[in-house]
């Protein structure tokens, strides 16, 4: 088990989330999304650090076993290589992220100064700051 604070996993998720949705926000499909391999290297490299720290996350208590659906979908990702379908892809980005991100903000302490070491960490992503911000007003949704 990693000695690495718990809330630095839940922010790897909030980050990897963020990215997600601003690169898939650029195409139209998963077809399109796949053919341009930098992106598509990208969402599935933040699909992989979500399921990774999704692992720590249950092996924590922090979430429940429920979630374990989240590190399967990594595993598939790291696994199964030329044969990720993109528009499973495709529909968890835009079926799943959202609810999923709600679940792992609401767990964030927002008092603590690392969500404010997060944002300056982040502050040449605006789109990563923008939502940081809110979480740290209360006002992420």
């Amino acid at each position: 088990m990693s000695k690495r604070d718990s809330q630095l996993f839940l922010y790897d998720i909030v980050i990897s989330i963020q990215k997600i949705k601003h690169i898939v926000s650029k195409f139209e499909n998963g077809n399109d999304l796949k053919y341009d391999f930098i992106h598509w290297d990208s969402v599935i490299r933040e699909f992989e650090i979500i399921g990774e720290a999704t692992n720590f996350l249950i092996k924590d208590g922090i979430l429940d076993t429920t979630q374990r659906v989240v590190v399967d979908f990594r595993n598939v990702l790291i696994h199964e290589y030329f044969g990720i379908s993109e528009e499973e892809v495709w529909n968890i980005a835009h079926n799943f992220l959202d609810d999923y991100l709600l679940l792992i903000s609401s767990k964030i302490n927002k008092d603590d100064v690392l969500l404010y070491d997060m944002i300056e960490e982040n502050k040449h992503l605006e789109f990563i700051t923008d939502y940081l911000n809110k979480l740290k007003d209360n006002d992420a949704a």
